[in-house]
């Protein structure tokens, strides 16, 4: 005999046999494990046959156990198919715990701290086993999260969900989208590049038209009067304590309320002013063991499987360059979810539809429920409520769209021309004018009118025209001397264009090559154009680039060029006449300039 209080599994073996003394302590383990399902119960429930014990062990768990306490024993039939959840309330919260796991494992990789994240961002995305994978199943699972959650609601209010008793439910859920909102958008800024930055950026300066407290607020999101140290820490924060213990209160507070009231029924099922989800008939019930199990396991891999096969083959979470507060890149928008705040802004007044717009639309769907006190959740029934929510569909769709970079937002030819040549990595692209090789970068001033003329003259008399057209208006000239004044290195150029070396740089002839593309692909805004590109050595392993455009000015009026009967864009002339006596066009010039190392990635 054992000394222990117990009978050990020896003990066992000696009175029952070793196979039956095994089967046994494995039966009595599965039991605890499961909350009182043994293996014989497993074996019946996944097989689909009815329980053999009386009484039905399938209910236990739900009584006895921790996991499924929150869970309903059995469900209606009318409920577990597609409609009327389209599996919508589950899906969101896979989606909450999916970004739970896969947030706690980036985080192992993560600092907080501007001069450390982006590296981080790469050493995640290089140097960590399926690293780029996890973060791209993260990112994509938050826009999923952010989307599963918002038609959640919008089904909700289609089938009539949030009456009585449901109101607080309703309430709840809402309070469980904005702050799924809010998660997504505090963890946009975590990588610390361009793009989250300056999104982060126009998102927290809305708070700025908030009344008396509204610079108070902003410099309490940010930290300082601009995006830091203190801004991000602070982000990080509100992404990975504050605001998920918010999520998982109001989680646990919405679950037990759909618990305690029941799934709702498809509104045709319910007589008019009843509610009959809490009382299921005996030949309607579907137990959740083993039917709705199986099934939220299968909804499970499946998702899964579609997630990673996106982040496989198809999707990648962007990631641009480090985060330069000093340079605003073109075309920056808030996060897609919060388009139609950005577009609702360009209305009008900040305050309004910056704060005060949202404040009284997120108060509407609060109120809902107190505001539609019809009994009846029939369709035919309630045509305004469902009418109601056609437009807030057709409105936060129009806004979004008017929130895109796009909309009522006009940026000359000219800069994105220049833009689009030289501008640094961002979903895996690079603009063309980074990638000339360093050797290829040989010193000089070259010009796209080499190009423009290369049909009708040769190469030396078109460069013979364009240089007699600077010399008559010695805009360039002035423009090389100023890049002399600012470097020594410009100091070797000539006041004069150069062939380009085709042969001794193909990669740079491409590049002026769709240089001049993109130039003659404006002929309305930007009449007798011509471009031109100057290098220069600033250092000896640092290369300046200038990239210069210059065309004859023309009238505009309400962002549109105005054109004559013939269609041509009707140019604007200076007091200046030329020899003939013709008045002469104002010329403009616009120019940027990037430089390139020669340890640069964007070439070999």
């Amino acid at each position: 005999m054992t000394i222990l209080p117990f009978p050990s599994f020896l003990d066992d073996v000696k009175e029952k046999g070793f196979k039956k003394a095994v089967f046994e302590g494995i039966d009595d383990s599965v039991e605890r494990l499961t909350a009182g399902l043994n293996v014989q119960d497993l074996r019946e429930a996944f097989r689909g046959e009815t329980a053999s014990r009386r009484p039905n062990p399938r209910l236990t768990p739900h009584a006895d156990g921790f996991w499924l306490h929150m869970r309903p024993s059995y469900f209606n039939r009318d409920v577990t198919g597609m409609y009327p959840t389209f599996r919508l309330g589950w899906l969101s919260s896979y989606f909450v715990f999916f970004e739970t796991i896969t947030g706690i494992l980036l985080m192992l990789w993560y600092t907080p701290s501007p001069e450390i994240a982006y590296g981080d961002m790469l050493t995640i995305l290089s140097n960590v086993p399926l690293g780029q994978l996890m973060r791209d199943m993260h990112r994509l699972g938050a826009e999923f999260m952010v989307a599963v959650v918002a038609m959640h609601m919008m089904r909700t209010w289609i089938t009539g969900s949030y009456k009585k008793p449901r109101q607080f439910t309703w309430f709840t859920g809402l309070l469980l989208l904005v702050i799924t909102g809010f998660l997504s958008f505090s963890g946009y800024l975590l990588p610390w590049d361009q793009l989250s930055l300056w999104a982060v950026t126009i998102g927290a300066s809305m708070a700025e038209a908030t009344p008396v407290v509204g610079e108070q607020v902003n410099l309490l999101l940010r930290g300082a009067p601009e995006l830091g140290a203190n801004g991000l820490l602070r982000f990080y924060l509100l992404h990975v304590l504050a605001l998920p213990a918010l999520l998982f209160v109001f989680f646990g507070v919405h679950y037990y309320k759909v618990v305690i009231h029941g799934h709702s029924l498809p509104p045709q099922k319910e007589n008019i002013g009843e509610d009959t989800a809490k009382r299921v008939p005996l030949d309607k019930r579907v137990y959740f063991i083993p039917d709705m199990l199986t099934y939220e396991m299968m909804w499970l891999g499946a998702t899964t499987f579609i997630i990673t096969v996106l982040c496989i083959w198809f999707y990648h979470a962007p990631l641009e360059n480090h985060a330069d507060p000093q340079v605003t890149p073109l075309g920056t928008t808030a996060p897609w979810y919060f388009l139609w705040i950005q577009g609702a802004l360009k209305l009008g007044d900040k305050f309004f539809w910056g704060v005060a717009f949202p404040t009284i639309a997120l108060g509407g769907l609060a109120l809902l429920p107190y505001l539609d006190v019809t009994p009846s959740r029939r369709y035919a029934h309630r045509r305004f409520m469902l009418t109601i929510a056609s437009l807030l569909i057709s409105v936060t769709t129009i806004l979004s769209y008017m929130g895109l970079a796009k909309f009522a937002v006009q940026t000359s030819a000219e800069t994105e021309i220049v833009h689009e040549l030289t501008f640094e990595p961002a979903h895996s692209k690079v603009g063309i004018g980074r990638t000339i090789p360093f050797d290829q970068m040989i010193v000089g001033a070259y010009s796209t009118a080499q190009l423009h003329y290369a049909d009708d003259m040769a190469a030396s008399d078109a460069l013979a025209a364009i240089n007699a057209e600077v010399s008559a208006n010695g805009q360039f000239d002035q423009m090389i001397q100023e890049l002399k004044d600012q470097h020594v290195g410009a100091n070797q150029l000539p006041l004069r264009f150069r062939a380009i070396p085709a042969a001794e740089a193909p990669t740079l002839m491409r590049v002026m090559e769709e240089f001049a593309h993109h130039l003659e692909a404006e002929p309305k805004e930007l009449p007798n154009v011509w471009g031109a590109l100057v290098i220069t050595d600033n250092q000896g392993s640092l290369k300046r680039l200038d990239w210069i455009v210059s065309w004859d000015s023309v009238l505009i009026e309400g962002g549109e060029v105005q054109t004559d009967e013939a269609g041509d864009p009707i140019l604007v002339y200076s007091d200046q006449v030329d020899a003939a006596g013709n008045p002469i066009p104002v010329r403009r010039i616009f120019s940027d300039h990037l430089f390139i190392h020669e340890a640069s990635a964007y070439f070999d």
